[in-house]
């Protein structure tokens, strides 16, 4: 007889059960632990910001690697070349110079070389005395051979150069593969041009000292025909 009663009771704690599951799924999703609020959309938010904070960081660090990597680099490139051939260069250029200013009787020097051939080459040192004349010719003679002499002498200090221009050449090029950095292969470089130019030098000390000496012996020969006509002149001018 009481069912009648019963039965609006389940009915309305069905519906109040069903309202409450309802408004849990439609609300926002809240909920609490330990009294802690757990929102879903901002942990999300939270989350972004670090991943983004992160990659700025990651940012930063990678320029750092590359400005350390960029100094690094400018500091190899400032390097200096550890290896100095231009001493030796130097000493091998002042003993060519030295063997040069040894040359005898007639030097590089132009009035000397003027004086020299008025004296002993032309005009009256062809047509003096008999005795002037053989001074003449002898002095010439000593003149011819002082020249040769020197051209042997600087050719002799040129070869002993060529083991030392090998030495310092294979010291450079080492020096240039092992260069860390732009300095250093640049350096390099320019004391192989130097090396070159040591070289140069000693070629033409070399060219000069055997012009010399077969510009005065053909002075000399040039000299001597002249000589010969006058005495030939003078052998029938007696007659």
């Amino acid at each position: 007889m009481k069912l009648p009663y019963v039965r609006p009771a389940l009915m309305a704690g069905v519906l109040a059960t069903t309202s409450i599951v309802g408004l849990a799924f439609v609300s926002p999703a809240h909920a609490q632990f330990g009294g802690i609020v757990y929102d879903p959309t901002n942990y999300a938010q939270n989350l972004l910001t670090a991943a983004r904070s992160l990659e700025q960081i990651n940012n930063q660090i990678r320029q750092i690697q590359n400005q350390a990597a960029s100094l690094v680099n400018e500091a190899r490139n400032l390097a200096s070349l550890p290896f100095s051939s231009l001493q030796t260069l130097q000493d091998q250029v002042r003993e060519t110079q030295r063997l040069l200013g040894e040359a005898q009787r007639i030097a590089y020097d132009v009035q000397q070389i003027d004086q020299a051939f008025t004296d002993r080459y032309k005009g009256s040192a062809l047509t003096g005395s008999n005795a002037q004349m053989i001074a003449n010719a002898n002095a010439r003679w000593e003149d011819s051979v002082g020249a040769f002499q020197d051209s042997l002498k600087v050719q002799a200090g040129v070869v002993g150069n060529i083991d030392g221009a090998r030495t310092t050449m294979d010291d450079l090029v080492s020096a240039s593969q092992s260069a860390t950095g732009a300095l250093q292969a640049s350096q390099a470089g320019n004391q192989l041009l130097a090396l070159r130019s040591q070289q140069l030098a000693d070629l033409t000390a070399l060219v000069a000292a055997q012009g010399r000496a077969q510009a005065l012996d053909s002075a000399r020969q040039a000299a001597e025909e002249a000589e010969g006509r006058e005495r030939f002149r003078r052998f029938f001018g007696r007659n």
